[in-house]
């Protein structure tokens, strides 16, 4: 499939698929998904997903009318991080991004409430420093 959005060229006969998954049905079910991560030359990430017509990817004929469908959805590298984090396994993510190192800047923020998360997270960017280390700095005593 080839689109071009915003001005470029997404093609997944000249990008190279990544990684791939599926929900796990088959054949004609109306839920089928289907979804390929592709890296394009310039290392730029995109998704080509496909489904049937209960899916996101399903397309309006008429009214009420719909069927299977496909689309192509560029990524921002972290939104492809994200996507093959829920996805892939650890070995496939890991070939496509490179070794993930365990240390203070990866701290897990899960268990916290989700807007003091994204102010930690927004503080660590703006500042340069590592999750930890916001946190370190917040709590010392």
């Amino acid at each position: 499939m080839k689109k071009v959005l915003n001005g470029k060229v997404y093609d997944t006969n000249t990008a190279k698929c990544v990684g791939s998954w599926d929900n796990g049905l088959y054949g004609r079910d109306f839920n089928r998904v289907s979804e390929d991560l592709y890296r394009k030359r310039t290392g730029e990430f995109f998704l080509h997903g496909s489904g049937g017509p209960l899916t996101q990817y399903a397309e309006w004929h008429g009214d009420n009318e719909r069927s299977g469908g496909e689309r192509i959805i560029p990524l921002s590298l972290e939104a492809a991080q994200e996507w093959a984090e829920e996805r892939l396994t650890g070995e496939e993510y890991e070939t496509i991004f490179g070794e993930v190192e365990e240390g203070p800047e990866n701290l897990y923020l899960g268990g916290m409430p989700p807007e003091i998360a994204a102010k930690i997270r927004q503080e660590a960017n703006e500042l340069g420093i590592s999750l930890a280390e916001v946190v370190a700095r917040r709590f010392a005593f």
